[in-house]
């Protein structure tokens, strides 16, 4: 679980959101000549994006409502300092003031990022980064925030992202200032915003009015590791901090914009690889860079997988087939998350905060007037899962900033992507909370207990049955379900079965290849955590070519002494197919039981068996102490108690290897039942029932059991400890996953509702 004091929030930055308004005193800044010059993708403008500038108690007031407890903003370089430098206007330092003290008022802790890429133009028409007196003015800029907002605000983020805004504004030119330099003056534009940073820093502390605590955010694509093998988990470390990118894509680097901060040197391997385009680096500078900081912001999104090759050289593994995507077209890879944050910790040292992460989804307003957005939910669910991870295992994680809370101007991007939990109207202005943001506010209320990290996960629970041949089998299972049996002789399929003599195994997803045995016992809450020492029902499909042999079986008691403590066993059977005139036998002819040992005793045969008849759909409960048999031609669902403990009577005198089988008859005479009860109530026909409905056809001590013939759409509301289902006709859909004739599985515990429709009849079962 997160730490106690962990930070809940919400990311944004001010050019993004805020707007602008007449005689607000703004300056102009690169985004502003970015727009002009055509380069935004819709043609939109920031003129007024989420208006928040004028909104902002609403907004405040609406986090409060949703839980959040921080928020990460950041001020406008240019709003509050027109021309870059020198004059401060009053107007942008009570904006923000008010901003930050209507944050206070509801319950919510600033975090003040001093540059989100708000660069005043002024000073681009002065060199920009590329001039290094843009050291002295970023320092500037420091002063008059540590001076006028530390009374108030305790945490500052000096940069956002400088990969973003050297590589995309200065490499390839996508954002502002749009330009496509030559390497060697991106290099020293890093070089001079990593000092400005340091110098940032230097100036914060020295004119803060409290005590504050510094920090910085960067980001990139995280690599990770195809498998947990060693070698494949260095040899991504080893991509991480190394320089596999080329030249011309040579910003997006962990280790350029990391090393010099948070461990005082560029890192070797790049001061060789990239020394032809390097400016002069002294260790002034570096020492300048490095100034002590109390955390680390780190924004991720995604990643990229490597292993070792065979030559021990990391490889770039191509990302799966189908893995999915945000609608801003990148990868959905929570792993990057959690081995992203491992690797830079066990770097760096320094407690982290994750200052972004978020998905861009293709939101719209329903006609209920709610946003639905499950896309992200289960995105953020995943991520924030894969921190919980990191963090379990040591890693020194403060907290974590969604982006972003309001949908908003989404840079080159314009309005054509949607990341916030709070749908905006552009042309309304209307704020609707997305389904993720009351999502998130559960995730804040409990620490991130409701994560699934923290739920047992609870998938339907296909089984691979287990086939046994019988000398009495036929080939139905396979000619009638499909089934691939190991003989013509096959006559039991147990399709749901934890019992050593057959024990299922589960066909896919987390638990593929589980044992069910495996299952009860390591994850006892996905079956209600019932006190047993075994799963408790046994379902099986019998095909019956040929009679079963006349049989008995125990109940518990008996079955504990005479039988190692095995359980007992009681079964129903549901007829599902046999011939127009079938016969089973249930029940016997003794009035007493010194009659029924004459007849057992002297194989008064014809006089002891009760054979009575029986159609398709019809119910049999056995109880322990029942003479039964299923007879040739018969096909039978049975649920039973989880054993296998069988007392034969009568087997017809057949041979199986030349020998007679086994018979019990001490134990039989024992246990049969005297008298038996009626043919009447022995035999219940229930092959049609109210449809798309939970008719029940037994409860008893050890099971329930119902029939449902499925013909239209309906729901089906899984409160039970678990429920067996087994489709025994037709075919449909559970929950948008087909299923058809011969598909057993169980809904465990705390699955909820599952959505059923097509034409199919099933048999539930349950403790």
């Amino acid at each position: 679980m997160f730490r106690d004091d962990f930070v809940w929030g919400v990311a944004s930055s001010a050019y993004q959101i805020e707007g602008k308004e007449e005689g607000d005193g703004a300056g102009r800044m690169i985004w502003d000549a970015f727009i002009e010059e055509g380069r935004i993708a819709d043609g939109k403008n920031a003129e007024v994006t989420c208006d928040h500038m004028h909104r902002y108690p609403e907004d405040f007031k609406l986090m409060r409502l949703l839980g959040i407890k921080a928020y990460r903003f950041s001020v406008n370089w240019s709003r509050i300092m027109p021309e870059g430098t020198g004059r401060v206007n009053e107007k942008a330092i009570t904006l923000y003031r008010s901003m930050i003290m209507s944050m206070k008022e509801n319950g919510i802790t600033p975090y003040l990022t001093m540059y989100h890429w708000e660069f005043p133009q002024a000073l681009q028409d002065r060199g920009g980064w590329l001039n290094e007196e843009s050291i002295q003015w970023f320092a500037e800029y420091a002063k008059v925030i540590a001076e006028n907002f530390t009374d108030i605000c305790e945490y500052i983020i000096t940069l956002n992202e400088p990969e973003c805004f050297v590589g995309l504004g200065h490499l390839s030119g996508v954002h502002a200032p749009g330009k496509k330099m030559e390497y060697k003056e991106t290099f020293q534009i890093a070089h001079n915003a990593l000092r400005a940073h340091g110098q940032a820093v230097i100036t914060l502390r020295k004119y803060a009015k409290q005590p504050i605590k510094i920090g910085y955010a960067p980001t990139c694509s995280m690599a990770y590791p195809e498998t947990n093998k060693p070698e494949d988990i260095e040899a991504a470390r080893k991509v991480l901090f190394s320089f596999y990118n080329p030249i011309s894509n040579w910003t997006w680097n962990v280790a350029w914009f990391n090393d010099p901060v948070f461990l005082g040197k560029y890192p070797e391997v790049g001061l060789e690889q990239f020394k032809e385009y390097l400016p002069e680096i002294t260790e002034e500078d570096m020492k300048l860079i490095s100034q002590p900081l109390d955390f680390m912001g780190q924004n991720i999104y995604n990643g990229y997988i490597i292993r070792a090759g065979a030559d021990g050289e990391p490889e770039f593994v191509p990302l799966p087939e189908g893995l999915p995507k945000t609608a801003a077209g990148w990868p959905v890879n929570p792993e990057c998350l959690y081995w992203g944050i491992k690797f830079i910790y066990d770097r760096y040292k320094l407690p982290i905060y994750i200052t972004e992460n978020g998905m861009s989804c293709h939101d719209i307003v329903s006609r209920d007037g709610q946003v639905h957005d499950p896309n992200r939910i289960t995105f953020l669910d995943r991520y924030l899962s894969a921190l919980q991870c990191a963090s379990d295992e040591g890693v020194d994680i403060r907290g974590y900033f969604l982006w972003t809370f309001l949908d908003n101007f989404e840079w080159e991007k314009g309005f054509s992507e949607r990341f916030g939990i709070i749908h905006v109207d552009f042309a309304t202005q209307k704020r609707t909370a997305k389904d993720s943001a009351f999502w998130y506010q559960k995730v804040i209320e409990t620490n991130g207990k409701t994560l699934s990290i923290n739920q047992p996960p609870a998938p339907i629970l296909y089984l691979n049955p287990v086939f046994k041949q019988m000398i009495w089998g036929g080939e139905r299972l396979a000619t009638d379900w499909h089934y691939e049996i190991p003989g013509n002789d096959t006559g039991e399929c147990w399709a749901v079965s934890a019992h050593p003599n057959g024990d299922c195994t589960v066909r896919e997803g987390i638990y593929k290849d589980k044992k069910l045995s495996e299952l009860w016992k390591e994850h006892p809450e996905l079956f209600g955590n019932i006190d047993s020492d075994r799963f408790p029902l046994l379902v099986k499909i019998i095909d019956a070519k040929a009679d079963l042999s006349i049989q008995v079986h125990p109940d518990d008691a008996y079955a504990k002494v005479n039988e190692d403590g095995s359980l007992g066993k009681t079964e129903c059977w549901y007829v599902l197919d046999c011939d127009e005139d079938s016969g089973l036998v249930i029940g016997h002819n003794a009035g007493s039981k010194d009659e029924l040992t004459d007849m057992i005793r002297n194989g008064r045969w014809g006089e002891f068996i009760r054979e009575v008849p029986v159609h398709k759909g019809d119910f049999i409960q056995i109880e322990p102490g029942t003479v039964h048999a299923i007879k040739g031609g018969l096909m039978i669902l049975e649920t039973q108690q989880n054993s296998d403990i069988t007392y034969r009577v009568y087997d017809y005198d057949r041979l199986t290897n030349g020998k007679p089988r086994e018979l019990h008859i001490d134990k039989s005479i024992d246990v049969i039942t005297v008298p038996s009860k009626s043919e009447k109530e022995s035999v219940v026909n229930v092959g049609k029932l109210p449809p798309n409905k939970m008719n029940q056809l037994i409860s008893c001590d050890y099971y329930k059991v119902w029939k449902l013939d499925v013909t239209e759409p309906m729901t089906l509301l899984q409160e039970e400890p678990f429920l067996i289902v087994s489709v025994i006709e037709g075919d449909g859909l559970i929950n948008g996953q087909m299923i058809g004739k011969g598909d057993h599985f169980i809904l465990p515990n705390g699955y909820g509702t599952a959505a059923l429709q097509g034409n199919m009849q099933l048999i539930l079962s349950t403790v």
